[in-house]
């Protein structure tokens, strides 16, 4: 495959920085993250804690492993992020009974009273992407098949 790759010619204009996909993800990755942060400012989380929110909001307490899988972080990354949201007081973390090795996280009652405030978040951020919800869907759908091409 690579030498079918290396055959082709590119043109020079393509090969400059701001033509490159790469980049266009990249630095689209850090707008999103400027943009999230004033909103997410005014419910007190940062970008990494709000994707946990998400997950948990949506599937209720799962063990830390299962957390970093569907996030795509290490323990590393993780751990530390887990337990702002623990002092925080919108997570809890404890042992599980049939296995010690696992923890399983859960929200609080304060951390559960959060997630009302998704609807303002992401009407906050579409307002910002400047696209309808169809758009957004379509826009999501190419990067998730672009993920998975690239994880192939």
């Amino acid at each position: 495959m690579m030498d079918k790759v290396q055959e082709r010619a590119i043109p020079d204009d393509e090969k400059r920085l701001e033509r490159q996909l790469c980049f266009a993800v990249y630095a689209t990755a850090h707008a999103f993250n400027r943009a999230y942060k004033p909103i997410l400012d005014r419910v007190g989380l940062t970008y990494p804690q709000y994707l946990v929110m998400l997950v948990l909001w949506e599937k209720g307490c799962m063990p830390v492993k299962t957390i970093g899988e569907q996030l795509d972080l290490d323990s590393g990354t993780l751990s530390p992020l887990l337990k702002r949201l623990e002092q925080a007081g919108l997570i809890g973390r404890m042992r599980d009974p049939k296995d010690e090795r696992q923890v399983i996280v859960s929200l609080t009652e304060k951390g559960a009273g959060m997630k009302c405030q998704v609807n303002m978040i992401m009407a906050a951020i579409g307002e910002a992407v400047g696209c309808d919800m169809d758009e957004m869907a379509s826009l999501r759908d190419r990067l998730q098949r672009l993920r998975a091409n690239l994880t192939a």
